[in-house]
């Protein structure tokens, strides 16, 4: 599918598991050939993506081959940081960095004043002279509702939003309801967002339900890994000690320049590790980007 949205501003592009909202601004010429030149290069990502999707749904290790596919390099290289520590497969980075690729292909086409390419939350952005974009930070994509907001100017050096959570359309191994990362690329987001929800956990808590990801997605790329699907009300300290579990790995990926900031979210509660200039996400609720 390749349509402008009712609005006349936005375009949709969607194929199989990837469905895109795009919006570039710019003189009406140069976003056309934005526009054409995004479509152009999405028709043949899904099938790139297909021809490798074994080694793609396989752990990376630090041997692991890089696979060809420009896409799937983007996602190899997003997830290998995290190799050594963690069962972590290249398809944790992929939303992300489909968003990347077709980003790329909107400002190879013609110059723009600011744009950004939003894979169901995952979203790679562009910012020229004095531009900026509010994001909002969404706690379920199931009934959205807005927890939290961050403004990106063109002078911050992050470029990638990303959000996961066991809400949302890929399986988690932790809690979180959500959570939220700025980070140098949208790959990067991507790839940091699952380790940080992953460990967003109680482990052994009665209340939470987890079942084999093969059970639920024979073809998961997490295999026999339990995944959450359900998790009962928290008391307050219990909430705490899974901040806590997450935060302690944000603020070493933070430390490592892997992301900027992230926001925790979690029944309700939010924590957020602000990024390095001291600023924090603001909890307002103007958006124009819903991460």
């Amino acid at each position: 599918m390749i349509r402008m949205l009712p609005d006349g501003r936005r375009l949709h592009l969607q194929d199989g598991p990837i469905d895109l909202i795009i919006e570039a601004n710019g003189s009406w010429g140069n976003v056309v050939a934005a526009y054409e030149a995004a479509a152009g290069r999405f028709v043949s990502i899904l099938d790139e993506l297909c021809s490798e999707l074994g080694m793609l749904r396989t752990a990376v290790t630090q041997e692991s081959l890089r696979p060809l596919g420009a896409v799937a390099q983007r996602m190899f290289d997003a997830v290998r940081p995290y190799s050594r520590d963690s069962f972590i497969t290249p398809m944790a980075a992929v939303a992300g960095s489909v968003a990347e690729a077709v980003l790329d292909a909107l400002l190879a086409a013609a110059p723009l004043e600011r744009a950004y390419v939003n894979n169901g939350g995952d979203i790679a952005i562009h910012l020229g002279d004095e531009q900026s974009y509010t994001i909002g930070m969404v706690e379920r994509p199931d009934g959205p509702s807005l927890f939290g907001s961050c403004e990106i100017s063109v002078g911050d050096p992050v470029r990638g939003i990303a959000t996961s959570g066991w809400r949302g359309r890929s399986f988690s191994l932790g809690i979180a309801d959500a959570v939220t990362v700025l980070a140098g690329t949208a790959a990067a987001a991507d790839a940091a967002a699952t380790v940080i929800a992953n460990a967003v956990d109680l482990r052994g808590h009665a209340g939470i339900t987890r079942v084999a990801a093969r059970e639920i997605a024979p073809d998961s790329d997490l295999q026999n890994l339990l995944v959450t699907r359900e998790v009962a009300p928290l008391r307050l300290q219990e909430i705490k000690a899974a901040f806590d579990s997450g935060a302690l790995v944000a603020e070493s990926l933070r430390s490592r320049g892997l992301i900027h900031a992230a926001a925790i979210h979690l029944q309700g509660h939010t924590r957020t590790i602000a990024r390095d200039e001291g600023r924090s996400f603001e909890m307002s609720q103007r958006s124009l980007l819903h991460a």
